[in-house]
């Protein structure tokens, strides 16, 4: 298990964002963010104030399209996972709001009819 904290400070213009922290002394931390199994490329780890470092790294455009595409941040020497985020979008995302739309719509109309039978038995 990693002693290696990473913290997302911001996701914006396609970058990452990140902060490590509890790294010792010494020594940069080894930081691998992979998609579908494979090191994405440019991945930077630059130190920071107060013994932290600072990592970012592109979002590559490949990346984006139908479905959930999930992204995990590792320590490179144990492949601990760190973090980890999901972008979701396209067609499948059309698919799964309308779901849940639909239940929200099921459960609102269950509500009201239990609130108009309880005012008619009070009444």
């Amino acid at each position: 298990m990693s002693i290696l904290t990473v913290t997302k400070t911001r996701l914006a213009n396609g970058q990452w964002e990140g902060v490590i922290s509890d790294v010792p002394e010494g020594i940069k931390p080894g930081i691998a963010v992979n998609y579908r199994d494979k090191a994405l490329d440019n991945v930077a780890v630059t130190p920071a104030v107060g013994g932290t470092w600072r990592l970012r790294f592109a979002i590559p455009a490949n990346m984006i399209g139908d479905g959930l595409q999930t992204v995990t941040i590792v320590e490179a020497n144990t492949g601990d996972v760190l973090d980890s985020f999901a972008i979701l979008a396209g067609d499948s995302l059309d698919e799964t709001m309308q779901a849940e739309v639909d239940l929200l719509r099921a459960e609102l109309d269950l509500l009201k009819r239990a609130f108009r039978r309880h005012c008619v038995e009070t009444a």
